[in-house]
């Protein structure tokens, strides 16, 4: 009996040790729109979640003021949401967030399935007709781990995955952001 008692001790001490690791492959990530006016009214959350397919993220977002379909989304790789110099070197929602993701410093943008481009490529968040978006999608080349000090960007237009016509995928200007702490 004693040796069951020290062995059932010794396994919940070690469950107990294993739970902050468990607890770190899931964050919350508040989502806010952005405009030229800065960071603007929360939008709701995506859960990042690490599964054997690649990061699960889960999206719970109301009102996002864009039409139904689907919208380029992205690992952008500076943590702030803020209003900075775009391309044309006017100030513009979201560039504080910097370029997508891409730490092999491939400079291509091919989608998320594809191993030699941005590793901040998601799939696309599908807005739904009456302004929410929860069709959960799958980033196969991403963990939790991956997130922290980065922004998740919402474009207001889809994403080809290819830099032509279009220099990264079309996807238009930022139009909602989540700073990942």
């Amino acid at each position: 009996m004693r040796r069951i008692l020290l062995t059932t001790a010794v396994t919940g001490f070690a469950l107990l040790a294993a739970a902050p690791a468990v607890l770190a492959a899931e964050k919350s990530i508040p989502i806010h729109a952005i405009s030229a006016n800065g960071t603007g009214m929360a939008l709701g959350t995506i859960v990042a979640k690490d599964t054997p397919q690649g990061l699960l993220l889960t999206p719970d977002l109301k009102q996002i003021g864009q039409p139904a379909g689907p919208r380029g989304f992205h690992l952008h790789e500076k943590g702030d949401c803020g209003v900075a110099p775009g391309a044309d070197g006017r100030p513009a929602p979201g560039m504080a967030a910097g370029g997508h993701y891409d730490p092999n410093k491939t400079g291509k943008h091919h989608g998320p399935h594809a191993r030699d481009g941005h590793k901040g490529d998601l799939p696309p968040l599908v807005v739904n007709a009456d302004g929410t978006a929860t069709l959960p999608v799958v980033a196969p080349q991403l963990k939790v781990r991956d997130l922290v000090g980065k922004a998740l960007m919402i474009h207001a237009g889809g994403d080809n995955y290819s830099d032509t016509p279009a220099p990264l995928g079309g996807g238009a200007g930022r139009v909602a952001c989540g700073v990942i702490k």
